[in-house]
């Protein structure tokens, strides 16, 4: 079930690049959603490493 909190990111890739992480998914037994996610997340990982943590602002729980 997916969690009502999450953000959804639609993106569009042209054929080349979409088999290309099709083929690599496969590879890394993992679901295209779940490398997305994976490289987004090393992504993040080597920028805080050199740039500080990126620090959430803070939500005021009247915004819904």
């Amino acid at each position: 079930m997916r969690n009502k909190n999450n953000k959804h990111l639609g993106i569009e890739v042209d054929p080349e690049l979409h088999y290309k992480l099709h083929y690599i998914v496969k590879y890394e037994g993992r679901s295209a959603n779940g490398q997305i996610l994976y490289l987004i997340r090393q992504c993040i990982r080597k920028f805080e490493e050199q740039n500080g943590e990126i620090v959430l602002p803070v939500s005021d729980s009247s915004e819904k």
